[in-house]
């Protein structure tokens, strides 16, 4: 199994980044997709998920219409386009995979290495 993230880097207040989760080793398609992010210091925060076929999607408040997670099943690939960036986005961002249906808690099966955001000017 793999889930390897990507599109991360730095990025100014206000700017906008895609990160993008490619997965491999599992049935994607049956599965529920999150991202996740820590900041230095902090605990691990769900920012966004997507139910297996896309029908249910929630975000954090801190990310609400900003944020928008996406997936791809026939490329096995999740999305996350981040807008108007600011200090307090600045983490790792992970993605993480469980059966059918996302959590808003950290209990899932999978998990990708993260890819970091920072965002300064």
């Amino acid at each position: 199994v793999q889930l390897v993230e990507s599109g991360g880097g730095l990025v100014q207040p206000g700017g906008s980044l895609r990160l993008s989760c490619a997965s491999s080793g599992f049935p994607f398609s049956d599965y529920g997709m999150a991202w996740w992010r820590q900041a230095p210091g902090k605990e691990r925060e769900f920012v966004a998920g997507i139910n297996y076929d896309g029908t249910r999607i929630d975000y954090a408040d801190s990310v609400r219409d900003r944020f928008t997670i996406s997936r791809d099943n026939a490329k096995n690939t999740v999305h996350l386009q981040m807008s108007s960036l600011n200090a307090e986005d600045t983490a790792a961002y992970y993605c993480a995979a469980r059966a059918w249906m996302f959590l808003t808690t950290p209990n899932y099966e999978y998990w990708g290495q993260g890819t970091q955001v920072t965002v300064s000017s």
